[in-house]
């Protein structure tokens, strides 16, 4: 079992793979810092799992998600995240994410999780399962309606978002996602008027908001 560690906290990492390695069979291939690195990572190092923190910098877990699975589907996703939040676990389970460990559980719940999900069963803190039970059996209470608001984004849209609320200049922007500093001003203010934003400050509290980035 080769395992890719992504979290932007270095002693997180590394305590991660002790817990990990101390299991027979079980490799740490590879760490990543952000989400840019992790998927470069994954591309190189070809993983079985990769456990991901939701708020990464440069490139959040979700988005990293969505990106690696496209690229190998076969890969699984197992997440390690401080964040209790309904509407964030459903999204990163919509990105194909197989199992959500919190943070506070790793001690107890990592090796299992990583083993449930390694033969083909999902996995879920205590506390993550209960609170996403019990928002399914609220909302086919209501009728099966999704209670998902707001406008809907494109990857390149969260991308460049992030990027900004994370005090990213347009030209940095530009030179991240290797494109003109005009198409990189184009997203902004395509984005700017899809959100109904009209300062960075307003985008930098929408994006801690929806866990886009961490405050």
């Amino acid at each position: 079992m080769r395992i890719l560690i992504v979290d932007d906290h270095e002693v997180v990492r590394h305590g991660l793979k002790s817990l990990l390695e101390a299991q027979n069979g079980w490799t740490v291939c590879g760490q990543a810092g952000d989400g840019r690195e992790a998927l470069e990572k994954a591309a190189a190092l070809k993983p079985d799992l990769v456990v991901v923190d939701i708020g990464l910098p440069r490139l959040n877990g979700v988005e990293v998600t969505r990106r690696l699975l496209a690229a190998a589907p076969r890969t699984l996703v197992l997440v390690l995240s401080t964040h209790q939040d309904e509407g964030l676990v459903r999204e990163i389970l919509a990105a194909g994410a197989r199992g959500y460990v919190l943070k506070s559980d790793a001690a107890r719940d990592l090796v299992s999780a990583v083993e449930s999900l390694r033969q083909g069963r999902p996995f879920f803190s205590a506390q993550i399962a209960g609170m996403v039970l019990e928002g399914f059996v609220g909302r086919q209470a209501a009728g099966g309606a999704s209670d998902k608001a707001g406008p809907q984004l494109t990857d390149r849209e969260r991308e460049v978002l992030q990027l900004l609320a994370e005090g990213n200049s347009t030209k940095e922007v530009a030179s991240t996602l290797k494109v003109s500093v005009k198409t990189a001003e184009s997203h902004r203010a395509n984005l700017m008027k899809k959100l109904g934003l009209e300062s960075i400050g307003e985008l930098v509290r929408y994006a801690v908001r929806n866990h886009i980035v961490e405050p």
